[in-house]
């Protein structure tokens, strides 16, 4: 199993930013993915999240901010980050699993890509 993602920098607060992940090694079209996220000092936690039909889920954080989309075709899962805050500092991780109890227990991550909010 493989998830590489990229896409984060440094972005000024009511930026955007999209992030990307490609996956590979795992049947991709029938697995739920997540975004999670690990702000600095802090524990890592559930952003966002898609099932293999494409229903989407999102922490109340970023409901109406971010979007989660993903493209079977190219075993690729994204998160579209609209109006960014600097509490949405943080390393970003793709992951496998729907949920934050899914992620968990499929324990796949990727390396995580760096996402800075500040002026």
């Amino acid at each position: 199993v493989q998830l590489l993602e990229s896409g984060g920098g440094l972005v000024q607060p009511g930026g955007s930013l999209r992030l990307a992940c490609a996956a590979s090694g795992f049947p991709f079209s029938s697995a739920a993915m997540s975004w999670a996220r690990q702000p600095p000092n802090e524990e890592p936690e559930w952003v966002s999240g898609i099932d293999n039909d494409g229903t989407t889920y999102y922490t109340a954080s970023v409901r109406g901010r971010f979007t989660i989309s993903r493209d079977n075709a190219k075993n690729m899962v994204y998160l579209r980050m609209n109006n960014l805050k600097p509490e949405d500092t943080a390393v970003y991780y793709c992951a496998i699993g729907g949920s934050w109890q899914e992620i968990k227990r499929e324990d796949y991550w990727g390396q995580g890509t760096q996402v800075t909010v500040s002026s």
